[in-house]
């Protein structure tokens, strides 16, 4: 009986490692290819494992692509959720917030190409599927709640919300491309990374916060 309970516990962990194979392989391709270009064949390639793993697992390519768009959703949520925003000062509440997304970035500079294909492909079409509102509204209540307080000036939160993600990601997205104009700096490295968050802090309290 405990055999056969461990033996359960083991199927369980290798299926969840299967899965994330498929869906780190799934996010390269997608990032590349886009839905429409991306190819299971070359999926299952990269992950080690037959194209039949992949239809037992997300059925087709289009509720693989779902999975793909879906996870860094759950991840940053999980994030954020972690941050325990509603109890920092506004200006601390925003530093994490900047910390975190641009952490997240770091990790996984791919995801940039990923939602530029479903921009331009899909029009957004997976995207809104996704409940991406939700986590935009940690940083729009920290907006809010900064004007109230008094510590930020009166601010458009939409498109102070646009402002924050461009100052945080652009520098990600453009990477594959200054790197030719600049190649003896390494913008992904720990230590550049790092002098843009602090920069990128400096920058948007600079332009939020209430001038004396």
């Amino acid at each position: 009986m405990v055999r056969s309970h461990a033996s359960k516990k083991q199927q369980i962990r290798d299926a969840e490692v299967t899965q994330q194979q498929i869906l780190d392989a799934a996010e390269i391709e997608f990032a590349s290819s886009g839905l429409k270009g991306a190819r299971l064949s070359a999926i299952a390639e990269r992950a080690k494992i037959t194209t039949a793993m992949i239809h037992y697992y997300f059925e087709n390519k289009e509720g693989l692509y779902k999975a793909v768009l879906q996870r860094p959703l759950d991840e940053v949520q999980a994030m954020v959720g972690q941050l325990n925003l509603d109890h920092l000062p506004p200006e601390d509440a925003l530093k994490q917030v900047i910390r975190s997304a641009i952490a997240s970035e770091a990790a996984n500079p791919q995801r940039q190409m990923l939602w530029f294909q479903e921009a331009c492909q899909n029009k957004g079409l997976y995207f809104k599927q996704g409940n991406w509102w939700e986590l935009y509204e940690h940083l729009l209540k920290i907006l809010e709640r900064g004007m109230v307080e008094g510590c930020f000036r009166p601010l458009d939160p939409i498109l102070t919300l646009t402002h924050i993600l461009g100052v945080c990601i652009f520098y990600f997205s453009v990477q594959e491309n200054w790197k030719h104009l600049t190649p003896e700096i390494d913008r992904l490295s720990p230590e550049m990374v790092s002098k843009h968050t602090e920069a990128a802090i400096d920058f948007i309290l600079a332009a939020v916060k209430k001038t004396p």
